[in-house]
């Protein structure tokens, strides 16, 4: 049986535009998987002003972590983040993971990292 939850919350998620010395913002979400089988995670996104974006799916692998750039298609497929726009993300896996946020935000030169809101029935 691995460590974590079943359901992370990351209510605060925020691409950064570009900053100081035009360097790009960077945003993560890194998911470890302690268990011995392989965890199937959906994402939804939610936003201020319009409906949740649903039907993005990944696989982490038994024993592996994985980092989703969430502006790049390869872990987002079409549904890429837009630079400076406010949303939330929410995971469900079918295995108990552990989850963080993580930020690089040019614009005040900081980066930073975030664990997710998590069950405890989860």
């Amino acid at each position: 049986m691995g460590y974590g939850k079943k359901v992370w919350v990351f209510p605060d998620a925020e691409l950064p535009p570009e900053g100081v010395n035009a360097i790009p913002g960077h945003e993560s979400i890194i998911i470890t998987n302690t268990g011995d089988r392989e965890a199937h995670i959906k994402i939804t996104l939610f936003y201020t002003d319009k409906e949740p974006v649903t039907g993005i799916c990944i696989t982490v692998g038994a024993r592996r972590v994985r980092c989703l750039r969430t502006n790049e298609e390869k872990d987002f497929g079409v549904h890429r983040a837009d630079f400076g726009e406010q949303y939330g993300i929410m995971l469900e896996s079918d295995e108990p993971v552990v989850a963080q946020y993580g930020r690089a935000d040019p614009r005040a030169v900081a980066f930073y990292t975030t664990p997710g809101y998590c069950c405890n029935g989860n």
